[in-house]
């Protein structure tokens, strides 16, 4: 805090250096030292009084800013003392401007409070902390719970490892998430079974009216959801092939020109190791305007099956004109290599 006693006595110290050899002898030691005594008493009243003119920053360290100021001040007579002052007042008011920072800060967005993360685990880390028994079986099964925001095509494998876990309570929870799952998809297709069967008794089996063929459609999808899911096992998983074949062919019957149910019906012959026609499917898929790297993958897995490697060379080169396949790159780099 400025103190104006502190810069009135300085001044007044000042002046009775500068008298005190004139009342005594000029030439004398006495008067030299009186001088210097009172020169120095001002000079450090001085700096007293200018230091609280500086900024917080601009006055530390204190008690060498104060030597600094104070020494200033005596080393040079009445120039000194000036300066001192001058400069104190420089640096206060006149200060530089802060030049502007190459980066400005800027104000974060609102936070939402209605916008949650649903889980706090990746994809990428659940196989990870799923098949590692080291990690607590709490922390396990929060990654289970995980599990159910993502597709059944995801979850289920992961869940069918689980169950030949260690422990109990993550078999039990693992085993009544996929039976969730199939009873889902069980559900709905009892569902249209039942659609399927009214719209038959009141619009004809042969051909199918348009709440039959629609009902067929879903019935079609919904098996091969049991397929695709990884929920069928073992024989389930052949009858469920078998009728997402049926009810699609029903469907290809009345709109022979649906690429996405070619698609699917190449996939589940396929399946089935009918492999010629599923490559007709397939290739009818493709005719029919569906994107080639929708149907290029699944050629090339045929063609390998069928032990024609130069033909599945031939189609992975062609995918690796495609840049939007990231999960196929590794694939297609080992085929393409020459």
């Amino acid at each position: 805090m400025l103190n104006t006693k502190w810069g009135l006595w300085a001044v007044l110290m000042e002046l009775t250096a500068w008298a005190g050899p004139t009342l005594l002898d000029g030439h004398s030691d006495a008067a030299l030292l009186s001088y210097l005594l009172a020169h120095a008493g001002a000079c450090a009243l001085l700096a007293l009084f200018t230091l609280p003119l500086l900024t917080a920053e601009q006055s530390r360290p204190r008690l060498p800013m104060l030597a600094l100021m104070a020494v200033c001040s005596y080393a040079v007579p009445i120039a000194g003392f000036v300066g001192v002052l001058i400069g104190t007042l420089v640096l206060r008011f006149y200060r530089a401007a802060r030049p502007q920072e190459d980066f400005e800060s800027i104000h974060l967005p609102e936070f939402d409070l209605h916008q949650r993360m649903k889980s706090g685990f990746r994809q990428t880390g659940l196989r990870a902390v799923l098949g590692n028994s080291e990690v607590p079986v709490r922390s396990r099964m929060r990654a289970m719970v995980a599990l159910q925001h993502m597709s059944g095509r995801i979850s289920s494998p992961l869940l069918r490892n689980v169950l030949n876990d260690s422990s109990e309570d993550l078999r039990l929870l693992a085993y009544g998430m996929l039976d969730a799952l199939e009873r889902n998809i069980s559900r709905s297709i009892d569902q249209e079974l039942s659609t399927l069967r009214t719209a038959q008794a009141e619009e004809g089996a042969n051909p199918l009216g348009p709440t039959g063929l629609q009902a067929a459609e879903k019935l079609s999808a919904l098996y091969w959801e049991l397929v695709y899911q990884n929920l069928a096992q073992g024989d389930m998983r052949e009858y469920a092939i078998r009728e997402s074949l049926r009810y699609g062919e029903q469907v290809l019957a009345q709109q022979p020109h649906q690429a996405q149910h070619h698609l699917r019906r190449g996939l589940l012959l396929h399946a089935l190791g009918q492999l010629e026609d599923a490559e007709e499917a397939y290739v009818q898929a493709q005719q029919l305007g569906l994107p080639a790297t929708r149907v290029l993958p699944y050629l090339a897995e045929l063609s390998f099956a069928q032990r024609d490697f130069e033909k599945t060379r031939q189609l992975m080169q062609q995918l690796d004109e495609w840049s939007a396949l990231p999960r196929l790159r590794p694939v297609i780099d080992y085929w393409s290599a020459r």
